[in-house]
């Protein structure tokens, strides 16, 4: 026997979720199906446990500096089996209330635990519970970390973004593989818990999306608190020599350390939905939806990883309540290809829209400015012993189509900037709104004054003159 539903959800990790709790508010019968546990990667591999750990390693590097608030320094006693314990309170603690499946059924939901797979355009076989008809279907399985196929690589075993929560403690020497966002929050965080720690990246920086100023920038923080950052690495093999792991590069050269983390980009998980057999499309980045993000099946939309257009929680959980709007007020949403994100090292480094080099190549050199404010002339960042970082905002023709932040909370500075991205705002607008001093954000109303100031120079032809 079937059970029938306006629509069923596939996946309850971030996008999941937000899209049961917007569906719970329509007069729709919804079911949301789930394999392994609600919250996903968010909770159980991702945001939350690697955020956890680098709250643990910014205190410790606190401790380790606090001559720079005045106060006499020490060396933590890090016994990193309690940060661990810690991590996986916070995780239980949140899988217990926020994401706890019940919270869903409350709002009434059917969620229904078991792997799915889509036997038609408006069927889904979930295992062990039978057949589920929808008129429309989500899929928000989200991704899993990719693994290079590097010789010796498997048989020497690794640790990835998911795995690497289920030890007991952190290794006593770890080699990254990778230098993306991922990779690099863990490096710092390890090294700053007195894990010796490198990075081996095969591009010639690291964080390649984001403006190369403000990474190299990073770069020498990173290195200043221990991570022994590798650049232009072409590994060719791994191999365990007395019971530690080697890695391999041309050249001869050669890393040792107890563990491997490999951080090397993620792949949609698409296997086992059935999703070619009824249809839909998919390509190397995931599935392929359109701007309403439905798929080459019109009664399935993707939503997430999955769709592999931006690879973020945030973006997710925008996505996935964007295809419920198109499915039951249709045209009602588009994808946006405007997102910004945010790498959660210490200081973070913050992106929206363009970075200097994207704006130039669209628009050429002479339209282009770049407008920057360094924290050395920031008040709240010098009081907070925080002053070095920047922030950088790109403009074509006094527009703003680009903005970077290398701060304390950029994740947070950032949105000011991406708003007035979005509503395509001259950076002299930012200049009428009154900054609250003294935060960060002042910086970004110095910068709007500078434009304002500049544009006020070349109309001062129109000055009044003395009557």
């Amino acid at each position: 026997m079937s059970l029938s539903y306006d629509l069923v959800i596939v996946g309850m990790g971030s996008g999941g979720m937000v899209a049961a709790e917007f569906a719970s508010n329509l007069d729709i019968k919804v079911a949301a199906v789930e394999r392994d546990r609600v919250g996903g990667d968010c909770l159980w591999t991702g945001c939350v446990p690697s955020k956890a750990l680098l709250a643990s390693a910014k205190a410790a590097h606190t401790m380790r500096h606090a001559d720079k608030y005045g106060l006499t320094p020490v060396e933590p006693e890090i016994d990193t089996a309690r940060v661990f314990e810690r991590i996986r309170s916070i995780q239980g603690d949140l899988a217990d209330t926020d994401d706890n499946a019940d919270r869903f059924t409350e709002a009434g939901i059917d969620v229904h635990f078991g792997a799915a797979r889509l036997t038609g355009p408006n069927t889904v076989e979930v295992e062990g519970v039978g057949e589920l008809q929808a008129r429309f279907m989500l899929l928000c399985t989200g991704s899993r970390p990719a693994v290079p196929p590097i010789p010796g690589l498997e048989e020497a075993g690794f640790l990835t973004s998911e795995s690497v929560w289920d030890i007991q403690r952190a290794p006593v020497s770890l080699v990254v593989i990778g230098g993306g966002p991922i990779s690099i929050e863990m490096s710092q965080a390890f090294a700053r818990l007195g894990v010796k720690t490198t990075v081996l990246q095969k591009g010639e920086r690291i964080l390649p999306r984001d403006e190369p100023e403000l990474v190299a920038r990073l770069t020498d923080r990173l290195r200043e608190d221990g991570v022994d950052l590798v650049l232009d690495v072409d590994i060719e093999s791994v191999a365990v020599q007395d019971g530690v792991k080697v890695v391999r590069a041309a050249g001869g050269r050669e890393w040792r350390a107890q563990q491997i983390l490999v951080g090397a980009g993620r792949k949609p998980n698409v296997e086992g939905l059935g999703l070619e057999e009824i249809g839909v499309k998919v390509g190397t980045r995931g599935v392929e939806t359109d701007g309403k993000l439905r798929t080459s099946v019109k009664s399935v939309y993707a939503a997430g990883d999955l769709a592999g257009r931006f690879l973020f929680t945030h973006s997710a959980g925008y996505e996935a309540a964007g295809a419920i709007r198109n499915m039951f007020f249709p045209g009602s949403s588009e994808a946006t290809d405007f997102v910004p994100w945010c790498t959660y090292t210490d200081p973070e480094l913050a992106h929206a829209g363009m970075t200097e080099a994207e704006a130039i190549e669209r628009h050429g050199a002479d339209d282009v400015h770049v407008w920057t404010h360094d924290l050395s002339h920031s008040d709240r960042a010098r009081a907070d012993s925080a002053a070095d970082g920047e922030i950088r905002v790109v403009t074509h023709k006094g527009r703003m189509v680009g903005a970077h932040a290398l701060t304390p909370n950029a994740g947070e500075v950032i949105h000011e900037l991406a708003l007035a991205i979005s509503e395509g705002k001259k950076l002299s607008d930012l200049g009428g709104l009154v900054h609250v001093y003294p935060t960060l954000s002042v910086g970004i109303g110095q910068l709007a004054g500078e434009a304002a100031y500049e544009r006020a120079g070349k109309l001062g032809f129109l000055v009044r003159s003395k009557a």
